[in-house]
């Protein structure tokens, strides 16, 4: 019979295993290998059976069981240590506040962080891919360094989908329901033990309320809000029932609840425990930008207006894009979020024309009738970026609509590239190994705060045991795989009969590539089938043969991407390779940590430059896994020989995406045959495949350091926290409103700002290195002043189409007031310090103490033809 409700009956623990439920609550277990021995040792049957998830292990231990341990002396001693040392790890100084207490008070008290998706570990499953791990690895590294974030995100009662295959390799989704009960998570509760909560107003008079649950990930509080709370309607209800699910308007409430939901969240937290208000609101991509409405909400409620409100809330704003692509980006007609702001719906005191015009794309290039949440972002954050090198450079030219007149290097998006957080993604045995060279404590400290001198002991540790290490992690992988093969051949439908070829899966002593990620069509999945055949006398090499692992999920509406996994499966479905190729499905992070462990070569092939960072290859790299990659993300800006193979790329020589496709598979294969096989099978004298040996020391030792979410963490708090933070305290009200008000006015007067005339000293054709060239320039200022401008000579290199090329700008002065005609007189020196094609021109930018960047308002004005000289080339 089935039952007409459910619910979890929580175990009553003896009073000497209390600290078990503490341990258990706090998501330090995921990656503490310590507290996750300790609940192993509780039921090593039951600990298998949940997946390594305390809540439900204790949920499932008899009571027989729990008595026994509350009377082992030895247990409860380790108990003990566990609980005492996650008090210290809470409390206790780190790099933080170590560099607080010299900072003369510069660190922000507090920062909040949004994100759509968290993936912190599997059993807490709110994420679906690159970016809910990137933010769960955000919040583990700033607990490690004792950075005082908060969390905030939604809780999806459906997850996202599991995966599993048809017969014929269709992909199926399934959505299990998720008892936040049966969850490493609490109600945040009002001091009389009612759940808090917050609410937002709907059109038509409807409400949508919403319970906040809170996970502990070790220092930081996530807070994450549900909206399947009874007084709710059934559509408000479905609001966080899937991840990135539902149409439009439903994909605009979970955002509407995400930014302003959560900064009221934030607001109770602090208000009902002491947590110190955030000075910082860092938005992980657009999907919460609505949070910096709500904040402006705020300051409007208490007598601000609108642009003083906006100014103040721009200076604490960190933005931070992932998306290489505007199709990535979410994107809402503009009715339909008309229809959800203003008096009869949410945020009443803010005039829905000044909603919009933080979204719309009233840019050359934009749709002007849809709203951008991306552009929204920006236009809401003082510091922005993008997570690699190549991805800020890609990022700059893909918004630089937003700042006409300007360069896309001069557009004001940095990066900060991804880290991956070491603890959660290293193997136990890699950690061990370490620890045996180092001892646990620089272990640690190596892995979560990072420190290229503690990796260097890398190097000292023997070939034999490097070796001996792989191969007892690639044999933990095969195991692994055919353990999950043999349950999806189960459910699609095979009886265990005709799967005794599994046992003969995989080879532990086979070169392993592992290819895991989402499935949207610019990965990839199937470009190693370009050429079937090849591919197959890799695979079947009677001396250098490879296996392949794969594993990766489409999204339920792609079935672009359904069709590839599917091409793939039936691949992998062929008798004579099956041994040597499979395809896991319901990819996840408990399959992840396997996979980069056990691989020894991780392979990326996306169409540059379509990868934002892509930090899969990290976690593997930390595991002492080689990448091979088209250099794209992180791996355009650290590849080095010593680490793995760059896929050469056919930029510019492809017609087409085919040809394209046809020329990089065969630059795969390539490599494979020629270089990377030879070296995995070529053993030296001592019987070792030194070679490979070194890569992978070489991997650990210097490419380790830098791959690290403790690096990350530490460069958003040193060049864009610290920063936000000054600027958040500086834009009190009076200042912002001043500088609101400037703005206004230069914005104003901007139309009657030109440049008239530039003249400069006399140069031939070539010119001396080191010669100073002295420039006139007369300039219109209209109704503003010089204090309100920066007039600069921009100088540098010049192509074939006189384009400056690695600009360096030179301030001019005024060296006259106004002459009959209103025209005030600029001059400088610009000296020629750089030989070859040099030209130079001029420009007017707004100049003002309290802006981010001379182009922070997207104003500039450049000479025109007739104003003389400017744009001179120099130098051929």
């Amino acid at each position: 019979m089935k039952a007409i409700r459910r619910f979890t009956v929580r175990p009553v623990l003896p009073a000497p295993l209390g600290p078990l439920a503490e341990l258990a609550r706090n998501l330090r277990w995921s990656w503490h290998d310590g507290t996750r021995d300790l609940f192993r040792d509780v039921d090593p049957g039951l600990w298998e059976a949940s997946g390594g998830d305390p809540v439900r292990l204790l949920g499932a231990v008899p009571t027989e069981r729990l008595a026994a341990l509350a009377a082992d002396d030895g247990f409860l001693r380790r108990l003990g240590e566990a609980a005492d040392d996650l008090r210290e790890y809470v409390t206790g100084v780190r790099w933080y506040q170590e560099r607080q207490a010299g900072a003369d008070g510069e660190l922000p008290r507090a920062i909040a962080y949004f994100s759509p998706e968290f993936g912190v570990t599997a059993a807490l499953p709110q994420y679906s891919g690159g970016l809910g791990i990137l933010a769960g690895d955000h919040l583990k590294a700033a607990s490690d360094l004792g950075v005082p974030l908060i969390g905030v995100g939604l809780l999806y009662r459906h997850g996202y989908f599991r995966q599993s295959l048809t017969r014929d390799g269709w992909q199926q989704e399934h959505y299990p329901v998720l008892d936040p009960n049966e969850l490493p998570v609490s109600l945040l509760r009002e001091a009389d033990g009612t759940p808090a909560q917050v609410r937002l107003a709907l059109p038509g008079g409807r409400a949508l309320a919403a319970h906040v649950w809170q996970a502990q990930v070790g220092r930081v509080p996530l807070l994450m809000l549900d909206s399947d709370v009874e007084e709710n309607d059934p559509g408000a209800r479905e609001v966080t029932d899937r991840l990135y699910g539902g149409g439009s308007e439903h994909r605009l409430l979970q955002e509407m609840l995400l930014g302003i939901g959560g900064v009221r969240a934030v607001r109770a937290l602090c208000r009902l425990t002491g947590h110190p208000e955030p000075e910082v609101f860092h938005t992980n991509e657009g999907h919460a930008g609505f949070l910096g409405l709500e904040r402006i909400h705020e300051l409007v409620r208490d007598g601000a207006d609108f642009d003083a409100a906006l100014e103040s809330v721009r200076g604490g704003t960190v933005f931070t894009t992932h998306t290489p692509v505007p199709a990535g980006i979410d994107r809402f007609d503009r009715e339909l979020v008309a229809h959800h702001f203003g008096p009869a719906a949410e945020l009443p005191r803010i005039d829905v024309e000044l909603v919009l015009r933080l979204g719309m794309e009233t840019y050359p290039g934009g749709e002007p009738n849809l709203f951008n949440m991306a552009v929204m972002g920006l236009r809401l954050g003082r510091c922005a970026n993008g997570v690699s090198t190549l991805h800020g450079k890609v990022s700059r030219e893909m918004f630089q609509g937003l700042w006409p007149g300007f360069d896309p290097e001069e557009v004001p998006i940095t990066s900060v590239t991804n880290g991956v957080h070491a603890p959660t993604w290293v193997a136990p045995e890699v950690i061990r190994l370490g620890a045996r060279q180092i001892g646990r404590e620089r272990t640690d400290r190596a892995l979560s705060v990072g420190g290229s001198e503690r990796w260097d002991a890398v190097a000292d540790i023997q070939d034999g045991d490097i070796w001996l290490l792989r191969r007892e992690l690639r044999a933990q992988l095969v195991d692994e795989v055919r353990r999950r093969l043999h349950v999806s051949w189960r459910q699609r439908g095979a009886a265990t009969a005709e799967l005794g070829w599994i046992d003969e899966v995989l080879d532990p002593d086979v070169l392993t590539i592992g290819f895991a990620r989402r499935v949207p069509s610019y990965k990839r999945l199937t470009l190693m089938l370009r050429d079937q055949d090849r591919l197959m006398e890799l695979l079947t090499h009677p001396e250098r043969p490879v296996q392949i692992v794969v594993a990766g999920k489409a999204h339920p509406a792609d079935d672009g991407g359904k069709r590839l996994i599917q091409d793939l499966v039936r691949f992998t479905d062929d008798p004579r390779v099956r041994h040597r190729i499979v395809f896991l499905p319901d990819y996840g992070m408990a399959m992840a940590q396997r996979l980069y462990a056990g691989c020894d070569v991780w392979l990326n092939n996306p169409l540059r430059p379509l990868e934002a960072c892509g930090t899969s290859g990290m976690k593997a790299a930390l595991n002492g896994c080689l990448n091979l990659s088209v250099l794209d993300g992180w791996w355009d800006e650290w590849f080095e020989p010593d680490f793995g193979w760059a896929i050469p790329t056919a930029d510019g020589a492809a017609t087409d995406d085919h040809r394209r496709d046809d020329l990089e598979a065969a630059a795969l294969y390539d490599l494979l045959e020629r270089r990377i096989t030879p070296r995995f099978y070529e053993h030296g004298p001592g019987g070792l495949p030194d070679r490979w040996i070194e890569m992978v020391r070489r991997t650990l030792t210097r490419l380790g350091p830098k791959v690290l979410a403790g690096r990350m963490v530490r460069e958003y708090v040193e060049r864009l926290y610290v920063p936000a933070a000054r600027a958040h305290r500086v834009l009190a009200p009076d200042t912002a409103a001043s500088l609101a008000a400037w703005k206004t006015r230069v914005r104003a007067a901007w139309p009657r700002v030109a440049v008239d005339h530039v003249e400069a000293s006399a140069v031939g054709a070539t010119a001396e290195l080191g010669a100073t060239l002295a420039l006139r320039v007369r300039v219109q200022l209209g109704e503003l002043t010089p204090d309100d401008v920066e007039v600069q000579a921009i100088a540098g290199r010049v192509d074939p189409e006189d384009h400056i090329a690695d600009a360096t700008p030179v301030p001019l002065k005024p060296a006259s007031g106004p002459d009959t005609e209103g025209r005030l007189l600029y001059e400088g020196p610009l000296a020629l310090d750089r030989t070859g094609p040099f030209g130079y021109t001029v420009r007017i930018l707004p100049a003002h103490r309290l802006l981010a960047d001379g182009a922070e308002l997207g104003l500039v004005a450049v000479p025109s033809e007739a104003a003389g000289e400017a744009a001179g080339v120099l130098m051929r």
